[in-house]
């Protein structure tokens, strides 16, 4: 418990952290901060071109092999599964109809590339390797999660979900997938000497951007929290903390049975506790319209995020570094 807490509080102390806290704080005293629409679209672009051509050089430094194959296998069945498990845990804890639900749902299969991407920046700091083809995994985990929360709304009595080809469409050529996974295949192609070429654009400046970018994710999380907090309850909220950690826990078990790394168990313990705010937002604004929005992205980024950003990531490590010795 103490490592736990000590983590915590030198993961709070980051500046990565604190920056996120800034926006937070300044939208939650209704300061008029902002970043402009298109410089905080282009940090996004920086962050997953640098995040998915990073993965894709460590894939062609490790090679393709039957680890990294049962480890995307076991991604997409992780983002497929755990909607089921999380709409079953907020019908419980809460009195969400099964339309919001199947939506909220969907966000907790589909991953948060942010804070897997602090979650990296923990290791580098600890000093713990993982396996650079976790970023192949979180894109993998994009989609599956989407077609569960339409399948759920399905077997409902009125299920409105249907999976036209406008949702094809949002769902595969999202733009945040196409440019993690298009920047994966240069890294890949190009390599170790491709990142020598650019070494200096996306590897020094990284973490000062994604302070940039935290900053603004505060202020939305902020702003998200005043406008979607009378839409939610207690129980509502009991799960956005709730299920990140059970999420955390199927993680683990995939982890330990592929045989990761420390590192690479940790990350896959994020992916699976992290809820998306990009991707799925984007597709449940045309598959599910009906859906309430407040509920959806409050919880994603006003609950999730905060608390995988704090807590959840150093208690992730300490149960990885624990089960992997």
């Amino acid at each position: 418990m103490t490592d736990i807490f000590a983590l915590a509080a030198q993961n709070l102390l980051s500046p990565i952290v604190l920056s996120f806290v800034l926006g937070l704080g300044s939208a939650l005293a209704r300061s008029d901060l902002s970043i402009p629409e298109a410089a905080a679209k282009a940090l996004s672009i920086y962050l997953l071109f640098a995040i998915g051509f990073k993965g894709g050089v460590s894939v062609a430094d490790h090679g393709v092999d039957l680890s990294l194959g049962l480890s995307l296998l076991a991604g997409i069945v992780l983002s497929a599964l755990l909607p089921l498990v999380a709409f079953q845990l907020l019908r419980v804890l809460s009195k969400m109809d099964r339309l919001n639900a199947a939506a909220v749902a969907g966000h907790y299969g589909s991953i948060s590339i942010v804070t897997f991407v602090a979650a990296t920046s923990v290791l580098e700091g600890q000093g713990l390797p993982s396996e650079g083809y976790m970023v192949a995994v979180a894109a993998a985990m994009e989609a599956p999660a989407i077609l569960s929360a339409l399948w759920l709304v399905s077997r409902g009595n009125g299920g409105a979900g249907r999976m036209d080809s406008k949702l094809w469409r949002e769902v595969m050529l999202n733009g945040s997938i196409v440019l993690l996974v298009g920047a994966f295949m240069i890294g890949w192609i190009t390599g170790p000497k491709g990142l020598a070429e650019i070494e200096s654009f996306i590897v020094s400046p990284f973490k000062g951007v994604l302070c940039l970018f935290l900053l603004d994710m505060g202020l939305l999380a902020g702003r998200g929290m005043q406008s979607g907090r009378k839409a939610l309850g207690f129980g509502s909220v009991a799960f956005g903390i709730l299920m990140p950690l059970a999420g955390s826990m199927f993680g683990l078990g995939a982890g330990v049975l592929l045989g990761l790394s420390t590192g690479g168990t940790m990350l896959m313990m994020v992916l699976s506790a992290s809820a998306s705010y990009i991707a799925v937002p984007a597709a449940m604004r045309v598959a599910l319209p009906e859906a309430n929005p407040s509920i959806y992205l409050t919880l994603s980024l006003g609950v999730t995020f905060p608390f995988n950003l704090v807590l959840g990531i150093p208690l992730y490590l300490v149960i990885a570094q624990a089960v992997t010795g």
